[in-house]
């Protein structure tokens, strides 16, 4: 396990393997989403009470609890980054930053959208919705914290405590619902227990949220390639990934 561990310090293996990893996943990830996509709007069907425009849990549900997991990355990742001084966790870090703004972005969105139809308003300062939104500028707060410094070193510590500090508020999204009920049902989906969405509609969901997990892995992989390749620009082995084109 440290043998892969310290491998995933490595610029070139982690370039190498991510490259593999993404040469599978992306074309699944893509054949996940249309699938999940077509199931959930076409061949679900309606709920009896909101009828068609609960269909747009299949991306709100999905972007919202990926944008949750995703920070929990990030954190983790600036925790190895602050602990081991692993560059590539820094990489990880700053990669998974845009991706959960947008995620989070989404979410909030969508839920806009399905709140007024369903509960008559696009916005209420509610526990979820509120701490939804402060999960947003925190992922900005990382990508704006990291341009901020020129000291790229000093920028990655202190986009490594934010994140850290930051999962304070991770906890409290979830359970908001059961804190402070008010536009927000409970979760209807549980680990533990029965779900009380129908399956018909909830295999789609979790397939939905499947994709999007691995869509938030190429993403993050692409971001991270990316940046190891602007790093790394100078040395040999990227010197020869260009000359031969790859």
């Amino acid at each position: 396990m440290w043998t892969f561990f310290h491998k995933l310090g490595s610029p070139p293996w982690l370039y190498g393997i991510s490259g593999s990893i993404l040469r599978y996943l992306l074309p699944l990830t893509l054949l996940a989403l249309a699938v999940g996509m077509t199931w959930g709007i076409f061949f679900t069907d309606p709920d009896f009470r909101q009828g068609n425009s609960y269909r747009i849990i299949y991306i709100h549900v999905p972007a919202a609890v990926v944008a949750l997991a995703g920070y929990y990355v990030m954190a983790i990742a600036g925790g190895v980054s602050l602990i081991w001084k692993m560059k590539m966790a820094d990489v990880a870090m700053r990669a998974c930053a845009p991706i959960g703004a947008a995620l989070t972005f989404v979410a909030l969105v969508t839920g806009a959208i399905w709140g007024k139809p369903t509960w008559g308003t696009w916005w209420v300062w509610d526990a979820r919705i509120t701490s939804m939104l402060i999960l947003f500028f925190l992922y900005l707060g990382v990508v704006a914290l990291y341009e901020a410094y020129d000291n790229k070193e000093a920028a990655g510590k202190a986009c490594a405590v934010l994140s850290l500090v930051g999962t304070v508020n991770i906890p409290i999204i979830y359970k908001s619902v059961d804190w402070w009920y008010s536009l927000h049902q409970p979760a209807s989906i549980k680990f533990t227990g029965e779900s009380s969405i129908d399956p018909s509609m909830l295999y789609p969901l979790l397939l939905m949220i499947a994709a999007f997990y691995a869509l938030f892995t190429c993403l993050m992989l692409m971001n991270m390639r990316a940046e190891i390749l602007e790093r790394e620009s100078r040395t040999k082995w990227v010197r020869k990934l260009a000359e031969e084109g790859s």
